[in-house]
């Protein structure tokens, strides 16, 4: 029956056991891919999936290149859908003095010249959360958070401090950038922050790609760290927070820190980045 097809025996059962290794090996593949987002986070990029994965797939036998992989994971349904969802947490409608925007077109050159913060919200059970950040522009390193159930100023004041507590760089000029929300130009808000020799900067309208580093974090942790989902209650939303906070810090690669992560990469920015900086050639670079 098999010379029927016009193949050997031999053909046949060699590619037999090829087909059988292949299905072993995808199998195992799929194991990995699903540790490392459970590990990583759940929405983790093909790119920075295969980056993660390739040492491991090397040790298991396993060759397979980048677009091979990317079918892979189309072929199991494992590619991550894109959202275009956004939740306004901005009130700019206030009478509280707005600063200029000292960062348009320039880019950083070392951790700790340019400071971003952002409000996100976090649904409850018993209602939303607000989630404040700090996140260092060049490193990518979140500096500082607070989660509570309100947006006042001391919400995002608490993130600073924590932030101001993590810093390492004490000695340079340091810019801290936001929206132009009614807790950032808060005079409380603003005199602790120039207290400790920081340069005010926000954006000139409501326009999420002129504070794009803080948006693209706050999707980040909320797609990729089930803070999208309605959880149960504060403290469990606290203790997720924290947790996506240190994975995000330590764990996860970024592409624009050609896959550092962003802790070694604020410890040690020499390993930062060539595409990071072929992406911002246009841009002028800050200086200490």
């Amino acid at each position: 029956m098999i010379q029927c097809f016009g193949i050997s025996k031999q053909a046949f059962y060699k590619r037999l056991k090829s087909q059988k290794h292949k299905e072993r090996q995808h199998r195992v593949l799929l194991e990995m891919v699903r540790g490392c987002r459970l590990r990583i986070g759940s929405q983790l990029g093909g790119l920075k999936l295969y980056h993660e994965l390739k040492p491991e797939m090397e040790s298991a036998g396993i060759k397979m290149g980048r677009d091979r992989f990317y079918r892979f994971l189309r072929t199991h349904n494992l590619l991550v859908r894109k959202t275009k969802r956004y939740h306004i947490t901005t009130d700019s409608r206030h009478h509280y003095r707005k600063f200029k925007n000292l960062v348009k077109d320039k880019i950083p050159t070392a951790p700790e010249q340019l400071w971003v913060s952002d409000i996100t919200y976090i649904k409850t059970e018993k209602g939303h959360n607000y989630l404040a950040l700090v996140t260092d522009a060049y490193s990518k390193k979140i500096m500082g958070y607070k989660l509570a159930g309100h947006m006042r100023t001391e919400l995002c004041l608490d993130a600073l401090k924590m932030a101001l507590g993590n810093r390492k760089y004490k000695k340079r000029k340091l810019i801290h950038h936001s929206d132009r929300g009614f807790q950032y130009c808060n005079p409380t808000y603003v005199k602790f922050a120039t207290d400790n020799q920081m340069h005010i900067s926000m954006t000139e309208q409501y326009d999420p790609y002129q504070n794009a580093i803080a948006e693209r974090i706050n999707r980040t942790l909320k797609y990729e760290y089930g803070l999208k989902q309605t959880i149960k209650n504060t403290t469990l939303a606290k203790k997720m927070t924290k947790e996506a906070v240190y994975i995000y810090n330590n764990l996860r690669p970024h592409l624009s820190l050609d896959m550092g992560k962003p802790n070694e990469v604020h410890r040690n920015p020499t390993v930062n980045c060539k595409s990071y900086r072929k992406n911002t050639v246009n841009l002028v670079p800050l200086t200490n």
